[in-house]
């Protein structure tokens, strides 16, 4: 699990890009109730959804555990983690 704040917002970071490659995905192949997917592509799909959730499921791990380390309320870490995200500071690197 994440020992600092920066490793949480990498690792929230990795949720997020993993989460944009489902949605491209998503638009690439549309729904598959309007035409079925390709094995490959259901296969694709289907990888890339198992990472977004594994990703996103250790964050939240990750910052409940943080949170309880640090004494602050959980709700305030995933804030501050997600307002590093979405605004990082002069000298952050991009995402």
């Amino acid at each position: 699990m994440a020992q600092t704040f920066e490793e949480l917002v990498g690792m929230q970071r990795a949720a997020d890009e993993a989460h944009a490659r489902v949605e491209a995905l998503r638009e690439q192949y549309g729904p598959p109730t309007a035409q079925k997917w390709t094995e490959t592509e259901t296969d694709t799909y289907e990888t890339a959804w198992r990472a977004w959730r594994d990703l996103a499921r250790d964050v939240q791990a990750a910052v409940t555990e943080y949170a309880s380390a640090e004494g602050q309320s959980r709700g305030e870490i995933e804030a501050d983690v997600r307002k590093a995200v979405r605004h990082p500071g002069p000298g952050a690197p991009e995402a």
